[in-house]
C-alpha cells in the first residue's frame, strides 16, 4: 500500500484546485481505508479512486504552464526588479506594485508569475479594466511567450472568449472576473490573481478589492498583485 499512497500523493501534486476540492472526500476516505487495512483485504476499493485522479491528472496545468517561454527584456525598468518582486511574492499574500506607465508591470508580472511557481494548480488571471486593453495585452503575451492565443495564453471579455482547457494565464476585464464569482464563489480555477490598474477606482475595481480581502480569509494559497 507504500506504493499506492506515493502515486496517489505524485497525482495529487499535479491537479487543478478545482480537481482537489471535487475529489478531497475521496482521497480522505481512500486513507482511511488504507490506515483501516481494509484496501488491503479489498484492492477494489482502491481502482476506482485512483482511475478518477488519473483522469484528473491528465487536465494537469503543468505541461502547458512548462511551454510558456519567460524572458524579460532588458529595457524594461521592472526588469531590474524581479528578484525583489519574487521576494516579495514568497513572503506576502497581497502585494502592490507602482511604477511608470510603461515600465513593464502589465506584461511582465505574468512571467514573474509563472517563475515563481504559479499557473500550475490553477491559471494566472490577470484584469484589465477595458476590453481593448485585455485583447491587445493577451495578443502581445502570446507573441512574447511564444504559444498561440486561445491555448496557454487566453483573454476573456464580453461575448468573446478565447480561452481553453489548457489556458495558464488568462486576461479579462474586471467585470468577467466579477461575473465569475456567482458560479465559483472562491476563485478555485485561480491560484493568483494579478488586479491591474487599480488606480482608476472604478465601481467594478471597487468591488474587487473588496471581495478579494474577504476572500483571503477562506483562500490561505491565493496570491494578489494589485
Amino acid at each position: 500500500m507504500e506504493q499506492v499512497l506515493e502515486k496517489l500523493e505524485s497525482l495529487w501534486r499535479t491537479l487543478r484546485r478545482t480537481d482537489r476540492v471535487r475529489l478531497a472526500a475521496g482521497k480522505k476516505q481512500l486513507i482511511a481505508d488504507i490506515c483501516s487495512g481494509q484496501a488491503v483485504s479489498n484492492p477494489e476499493r482502491v481502482r476506482p479512486f485512483l482511475k478518477k485522479l488519473e483522469t484528473a491528472a491528465e487536465r494537469s496545468l503543468f505541461p502547458a504552464a512548462e511551454k510558456l517561454a519567460v524572458e524579460y527584456p532588458e529595457h524594461l525598468p521592472i526588469t531590474g526588479f524581479v528578484p525583489q518582486i519574487k521576494e516579495a511574492l514568497a513572503h506576502h499574500d497581497v502585494i502592490i506594485v507602482c511604477g511608470a506607465t510603461g515600465s513593464g508591470k502589465t506584461t511582465q508580472l505574468p512571467k514573474i508569475m509563472l517563475e515563481s511557481g504559479f499557473g500550475r494548480n490553477g491559471c494566472i488571471g490577470c484584469t484589465q479594466p477595458r476590453r481593448l486593453a485585455a485583447t491587445a495585452l493577451a495578443e502581445r503575451f502570446a507573441v512574447e511567450t511564444g504559444v498561440e492565443l486561445g491555448q496557454e495564453v487566453g483573454m476573456k471579455i464580453r461575448f468573446d472568449d478565447r480561452t481553453g482547457d489548457r489556458t495558464v494565464v488568462k486576461f479579462m476585464t474586471d467585470g468577467i472576473l466579477l461575473a465569475e464569482t456567482r458560479s465559483d464563489r472562491d476563485l478555485l480555477q485561480y491560484d493568483c490573481l494579478i488586479l491591474d490598474e487599480v488606480h482608476e477606482r472604478s465601481l467594478n475595481i471597487d468591488f474587487l478589492l473588496g471581495y478579494v480581502k474577504k476572500l483571503l480569509s477562506r483562500r490561505h494559497d491565493l496570491k494578489i498583485v494589485i
